[in-house]
């Protein structure tokens, strides 16, 4: 009795040639995943060819300086990442069954969550479900999406300005853009500033790369204002401190900054300009992914810390 072709091509998707080639679907280059892997090139290349050979199709672009997925390499991309993540969520599962109170929550976040405001939450979750460890990693924005969608992290979370491939956002809030200032500062009374009378002080400004600082040159631009920034770091608890110790004015998230205003240490004063309300928060999974129980729960306490009262 023949075996179905379909079924001849399926067999080839066994574990090791996943492994190998989502590896180097992720690195770009045979030897960086080989050396990632611990085995030789050649296996690493045997397993794509075999895996090109079954398909049918070639699943990369190779170029000189490295291998770039394909339409059908992307599509086998997305298939491997679920396979990996489904087989770890049954393993949970199955030890949850047993009796072993255990999990594990990665988390990916931009700086401002990852600072300040998610440590106590994660805290928080821990005092109820002791037998729950986390790994919390700081990333750009652009790069939280990507930790999600090569399933290295369960959930991402970032400020944000367009949709991401392939990410399902579980929860989503505007992310109203603030100035901040110690409390005797002269515009500490004020119910809303403009960058154009902020800039009359001494300002802390986030690094290029973030985006509340693309809001801010943007609109700079459309007004032909010009801010001259005394310190700009990449590092938000450095900008916070600076504020702190009187150095003038710097500009943040809400939620970035809750637990200084709620302690009246700074004040925060929402920005008018119309540029600068161009944002949201962001809490990503990737899409069509199954979560573990524990990232539920974790997800749930989140949400819920998100939507409450400032």
């Amino acid at each position: 009795m023949s075996i179905p072709e379909a079924d001849l091509r399926a067999r080839h998707l066994q574990e090791t040639a996943l492994r190998y080639f989502f590896e180097v679907a992720r690195c770009g280059s045979v030897t960086e995943a080989s050396q990632r892997l611990h085995v030789a090139a050649s296996a690493v290349s045997r397993q794509i060819a075999g895996l090109e050979q079954a398909l049918g199709t070639a699943l990369f672009e190779r170029h000189p300086r490295g291998m770039v997925l394909n339409a059908a390499g992307d599509i086998l991309a997305t298939h491997a990442r679920r396979t990996r993540l489904d087989a770890e969520k049954a393993i949970r599962e199955i030890l949850a069954l047993q009796g072993l109170r255990s999990g594990k929550v990665r988390i990916v976040a931009s700086e401002g969550f990852a600072n300040e405001f998610l440590p106590p939450l994660i805290v928080a979750f821990r005092q109820r479900n002791e037998g729950i460890v986390f790994e919390l990693n700081v990333e750009s924005p652009a790069q939280v999406s990507a930790r999600v969608r090569d399933g290295e992290a369960d959930i991402g979370m970032k400020f944000s300005r367009a949709p991401d491939k392939d990410i399902k956002v579980e929860y989503r809030q505007p992310a109203p853009v603030l100035a901040l200032m110690p409390p005797g500062h002269p515009l500490a009374g004020a119910r809303a500033v403009t960058l154009a009378r902020i800039s009359a002080y001494p300002m802390a400004l986030p690094a290029p790369d973030t985006t509340v600082r693309q809001m801010i040159d943007m609109e700079c631009s459309r007004q032909q204002l010009l801010i001259e920034s005394v310190l700009t770091s990449n590092n938000m608890t450095i900008l916070h401190n600076f504020v702190l110790q009187g150095g003038g004015i710097s500009i943040s998230g809400e939620v970035s900054v809750r637990h200084l205003v709620s302690a009246g240490m700074l004040v925060a004063i929402p920005i008018s300009d119309r540029g600068m309300g161009v944002r949201d928060i962001e809490v990503q999974t990737l899409a069509g992914r199954s979560l573990p129980q524990a990232v539920l729960s974790f997800l749930a306490d989140l949400k819920q810390c998100l939507s409450g009262p400032a």
